[in-house]
């Protein structure tokens, strides 16, 4: 695993407030309805293909990539063809079931609860990574695998909070959502650097799950949502836009 593991108080106390960073980040997406009650319908769709673009960029190149490099192919593959399946699943549960987000039913907006479910279990690899990236003993790997976690947890936010801010619901209560989404991220760290021999061998497959719940939810929820909501140029470069920003940040950290 790479050096001596300092398991100290200290370090742990350190992963654990990194992992609730990256939690609060979700936060960060809510921020630009602040400004505004709702976004016009082409921005609406714009924002839906940038987050997008964020989220393709982040499974492929910061969590799949990682999982590469912690495990086979097949581990990846499989992993995504899981998320994937589980999002899919998700949303057929959801179709034949009376869940409540926020006060809203999912009548009134199903992808705002498929979006929260997704998102929340989604965190939990993205937890184990950043304490397992910890546990190599190398801590300026695992704060920078946190901070790139953390930025893409935003397009994440902003995917949670466009359903949510639509229906009206308060700005306070779209980041208590996205927050609450990445719960699972300090929650899951702390165990995965202590027991780091217990969930290494399950980290390729569960950034793999990660990066396919994502893929799909995107495939599934938000590209469809852009282009009905803007014009197919708007989609593309809003797409664009995202995944290259994304991408630009990942590179720039190293990771």
């Amino acid at each position: 695993m790479g050096g001596n593991v300092d398991v100290s108080v200290g370090t742990v106390w350190q992963v654990f407030l990194v992992a609730l960073v990256t939690d609060l980040a979700t936060g960060l997406g809510a921020v630009p309805f602040a400004f505004t009650r709702a976004l016009s319908k082409k921005w609406e769709g714009i924002s839906c293909a940038v987050a997008g673009g964020m989220m393709i960029s982040a499974s492929v190149f910061s969590l799949a990539e990682q999982g590469l490099r912690q495990g086979s192919v097949w581990e990846i593959v499989l992993g995504m063809l899981g998320g994937a399946t589980f999002f899919w699943l998700t949303a057929r549960l959801l179709e034949g079931n009376e869940w409540h987000i926020a006060d809203l039913s999912t009548q009134d907006s199903k992808q705002a609860v498929l979006i929260v479910t997704a998102m929340f279990v989604h965190s939990i690899p993205e937890g184990i990574a950043i304490g397992v990236g910890y546990a190599t003993g190398n801590l300026r790997f695992g704060l920078l695998l946190a901070i790139a976690i953390a930025v893409h947890n935003i397009p994440e936010g902003i995917a949670v909070s466009v359903p949510l801010r639509r229906k009206g619901v308060s700005t306070p209560t779209c980041a208590a959502w996205a927050i609450f989404t990445s719960i699972p991220q300090p929650l899951f760290a702390v165990p995965a650097f202590l027991l780091v021999s217990v969930f290494h061998p399950l980290l390729p497959f569960g950034l793999g799950f990660a990066g396919g719940a994502m893929i799909f939810l995107v495939a599934a929820e938000l590209m469809p949502e852009s282009v009905a909501n803007c014009s197919k140029s708007e989609n593309a470069w809003g797409f664009m836009f995202g995944f290259v920003l994304m991408l630009l940040f990942t590179s720039s950290l190293g990771l």
